[in-house]
């Protein structure tokens, strides 16, 4: 056990003046913080206590962790309608939706039913451990689903994928760990910022990589590797990128309090002959009954459920033809628009979105954007009518105003959530968090798939034709967010 002297946190001693008692007591001195020595949860509050500010390098391990885990999510989007093409499983190209939903999906239902469960592993053993097993389980099952050419491989490995990727939860806990309460916002958008860089540069990385024999003749021929599997190139990219985050977890530090599973424990120091007395911690209310951390997974939820159907519809209507009311795009431009989101939203984390959490808050920059979001999607359907320089302004525009639409409000209600609960409940908290989440991102690709699917073939309704009905059905769910 640490000495007394380096444990002592504001001590007050009683003040006196020349009418007081001479006998008189002397007031108790206010608890006094006791650090465990091999504990890895102490060290990190000790650290916090001795330093104010910022912990960059903390903060940067976060973030590249986080893009790694990120990046693999949505890469196979503005290839999966290719791919699905390549595996000939559907009968005519209307229904390419159907199935590019149902394997897009297949991740985060994988997810949903592991991601509790990492989350109180994660309340057990600490952050570092799932963390890492997680990045590990990039490496090998994004690899796999690279190499797949059977319909049912590719959904078994993005399934398997999404179960053992449980970082999500640990790492939203371990943003605030890290670091002092007047930095948590900056610490959650950290993570937000990751995972939202993460999905859209995915994307970007799957459409400058994949089929590269067609889109690269010159330097990928027919009968290599890459030809024979040309979805391989980006999967296995991505693979890279996490195999070098693995080894830098290293060099993590643990933030969990491993003595007694006791967050803290306060010693009173009084009397020096009355024997010290230690406070137990009372028992937490169950995380189902609180209401602010509920309330905001619920708004969480639906959002989320917005993001990723507008992600994977938006790659869909690209790619599509003219005549099916879609830009026509390839999967290259497609990656280049989502490039340039990504870099619109780093620089919307960094620079600008501190100062509206600042002045606005969680809960009303969440609302304002979610507000403004609505009349830009309502645009969408109406881009198809332009072309050359007109239509890439309007999308690029619109793709990277979405994007910081999208973190604003997902940062907000993330930080809501961990505000809601201690620590030795946080990562349970998350795991409740991202399995529901989990169950609305597996809904929601499905969902749009059959959705786009069912578009393209009322072209000439009277009421909302064709993609205009897919960007309605969009903005009613931001009206319900």
């Amino acid at each position: 056990m640490a000495a007394m002297s380096d444990t002592t946190r504001n001590r007050t001693f009683p003040h006196g003046n020349d009418n007081d008692d001479a006998t008189a007591p002397p007031s108790p001195s206010p608890p006094e913080t006791v650090y465990y020595e091999g504990c890895p949860g102490c060290a990190m509050e000790r650290k916090k206590e001795n330093n104010t500010g910022t912990p960059y390098k903390e903060f940067f391990y976060v973030g590249v962790t986080t893009l790694a885990s990120a990046l693999p999510i949505s890469s196979l989007f503005p290839f999966l309608y290719f791919m699905i093409q390549d595996m000939h499983v559907a009968k005519n190209e209307q229904d390419i939706g159907v199935y590019a939903g149902l394997l897009g999906a297949s991740y985060m239902i994988g997810r949903c039913f592991a991601s509790l469960f990492w989350g109180v592993v994660a309340d057990r053993i600490g952050r570092k451990p799932i963390i890492a097993f997680s990045m590990f389980s990039v490496v090998i099952f994004n690899t796999l689903f690279g190499l797949s050419v059977k319909y049912w491989m590719a959904i078994a490995t993005r399934m398997l994928l999404g179960s053992m990727n449980g970082m999500l939860a640990p790492i939203k806990a371990y943003s605030v760990e890290v670091c002092r309460p007047e930095h948590h916002a900056l610490g959650l958008s950290v993570v937000s910022t990751g995972w939202g860089i993460g999905l859209v540069v995915g994307p970007a990385i799957g459409g400058y990589l994949a089929q590269p024999a067609k889109q690269y003749p010159n330097l990928f021929s027919e009968n290599s590797i890459f030809g024979r599997f040309p979805y391989l190139l980006p999967c296995l990219f991505i693979s890279l990128i996490a195999f070098a985050v693995l080894i830098s977890c290293i060099w993590l530090p643990e933030t969990l309090h491993m003595h007694k599973n006791l967050e803290r424990e306060v010693e009173m120091v009084g009397d020096s002959r009355a024997a010290p007395h230690r406070e137990v911690p009372h028992p937490e209310k169950s995380l189902y009954k609180n209401w602010p951390l509920m309330s905001s997974i619920i708004a969480y939820c639906v959002f989320t459920l917005h993001d990723t159907a507008y992600s994977e519809i938006f790659s869909l209507w690209a790619v599509s033809e003219k005549k099916y009311g879609g830009l026509n795009f390839s999967s290259k431009d497609v990656g280049q628009v989502l490039a340039v989101s990504g870099a619109g939203l780093l620089l919307y984390q960094i620079f600008v979105y501190r100062h509206v959490h600042k002045y606005l808050g969680s809960i009303i920059s969440s609302r304002i954007a979610a507000a403004l979001s609505i009349p830009l999607l309502a645009t969408y359907p109406f881009m198809t009518h332009l072309s050359g320089t007109k239509l890439g302004l309007a999308i690029y525009f619109a793709a990277v105003i979405k994007g910081a639409f999208a973190t604003t409000i997902l940062t907000g209600t993330c930080i809501l959530q961990n505000s809601a609960v201690s620590q030795n409940q946080r990562g349970a908290a998350n795991g409740i968090s991202t399995t529901a989440m989990s169950l609305f991102k597996a809904i929601a690709p499905a969902g749009a798939g059959v959705l786009f699917s069912w578009a393209q073939k009322r072209q000439h309704a009277a009421f909302f034709p064709g993609d205009q009905m897919i960007f309605l059905i969009l903005n009613l769910v931001e009206v319900i967010g």
